[in-house]
């Protein structure tokens, strides 16, 4: 598993265990308890692991592994199911078409996934639809653990320890290597247990039913909002001075994009945003300076140094009107930072307003960000109802996105917030 990029403001996204999480050193190591099961890649396997499956019991433990930072792509290349009388399961997407046998097996039943929003794309890539969930992740938010990566919870928990080498492998690599594979299988090993201890404690907490609406919440999750300009994330972006300089750039990583999809391999294995800075900043007079560049000198680059030089003279050419403003384009609101000066009294309902989450969230036992998205609070700041009552501000909030619960706990306080700044 891998994280998820979302746009500043956006709701939380689950975040995976790597070196981030550490774990007890001499906590006692997580291992199976059942031999590793074979790679479920053709037919027969699918079938009678579909027929094993629907002999077991209770919710289904899934998680799923890709190759980001070898691959353009975010699709599956292994995935881990277990539940209670099955086993485990380690099957390889790839191998087929489609899963829409094994969505068949699980009708019905709960999935447990740890940082849903990171898996629930892929899996549906492939046929794969949860009706009910349980995201052992995101519940540790709203039980306000210090730690909620997988590795943190399993140790919390059930005091073992979870070794998390193999989170960045490549695993499109086939054949799969065996350390690989248990790997994958020990990510799903205790995942029904560890449901139901966070379970009680969401219980404990009284905090079930808002787990539940996030749960439900979860089930129309369709991946981050698509990036108008997603070039804009070359890094070090602002090295780039002037219009020219930045549709360079614009040109380079579209061309680098291009290729990079074409080929299925992450767009920094072809070129790195840093040679795009480069090329941009100190653009090369012909296809023969380009050659002589440091940075294409390694084979990578250097094979596509044609379109690269396409790419410039693009560049190069465009007509000023056709050039990327310096400031990118965004919707809603301008970063906090610049509201005193373009809007002094949004800035004041804003700053009210974070107090009050800040409050809320101190006296229900949870993070900020979970209690209400940061960005809905700006939203709401920065334009609020023409009529600011609790009615229009539950209205506001809830057809921003907002759970039933969290328009219970904030609505009455933000639509005081709003209504007492200065105006």
């Amino acid at each position: 598993m891998t994280s998820a990029d979302l746009p500043d403001g956006a709701d939380v996204v689950a975040t995976d265990d790597v070196a981030t999480e550490p774990v007890t050193p001499d906590a006692p190591r997580l291992e199976l308890r059942d031999p590793l099961p074979p790679v479920v890649d053709t037919v027969a396997a699918l079938d009678d692991t579909c027929a094993r499956i629907l002999a077991g019991t209770g919710p289904i433990a899934l998680d799923a592994e890709r190759a980001s930072g070898y691959r353009y792509s975010q699709r599956a290349y292994l995935i881990q199911v277990r539940r209670e009388g099955s086993g485990t399961h380690l099957i390889d997407p790839t191998a087929f078409d489609g899963l829409v046998p094994l969505d068949t097996a699980f009708d019905g039943n709960e999935w447990i996934l740890h940082a849903a929003t990171q898996d629930l794309m892929c899996l549906a890539e492939v046929g794969l639809y949860p009706e009910h969930l349980f995201d052992t992740e995101l519940a540790g938010r709203l039980l306000n653990l210090p730690r909620v990566g997988l590795a943190a919870l399993v140790e919390h928990y059930l005091g073992l320890s979870l070794a998390k080498e193999f989170s960045a492998a490549d695993w499109s690599t086939r054949p799969l290597p065996e350390p690989w594979l248990v790997y994958a299988a020990l990510d799903v090993e205790v995942l029904v247990e560890l449901r139901n201890l966070i379970d009680a404690d969401l219980q404990q907490a009284g905090k079930r039913e808002w787990a539940a609406e996030e749960f439900e919440s979860l089930l129309l999750f369709q991946g981050p909002p698509e990036r108008k300009e997603p070039w804009r994330r070359t890094s070090g972006l602002h090295k780039a001075r002037g219009r020219r300089a930045l549709g360079i750039v614009r040109e380079l990583w579209q061309a680098r994009d291009a290729i990079a999809e074409e080929r299925d391999i992450t767009p920094g294995r072809i070129l790195a945003d840093a040679s795009i800075l480069e090329i941009a900043t100190s653009p090369p007079h012909d296809l023969n300076g380009l050659k002589g560049m440091r940075i294409m000198r390694n084979r990578g680059p250097r094979r596509f140094v044609g379109e690269w030089f396409d790419a410039l003279e693009r560049g190069l050419a465009l007509d000023e009107q056709l050039l990327p403003t310096t400031n990118q384009r965004v919707d809603g609101p301008p970063p906090p930072r610049a509201w005193a000066d373009k809007n002094p009294v949004a800035a004041e309902r804003l700053a009210r307003c974070r107090e009050v989450v800040t409050s809320i969230a101190e006296a229900n036992d949870l993070p900020t960000e979970n209690l209400i998205s940061p960005q809905l609070v700006r939203n709401l700041a920065w334009e609020p109802p023409t009529e600011v009552t609790l009615e229009s501000v539950s209205a506001a909030l809830t057809g921003q996105g907002a759970r039933r619960w969290q328009v219970g706990l904030v609505a009455a306080q933000l639509t005081d917030a709003l209504g007492t700044a200065s105006s």
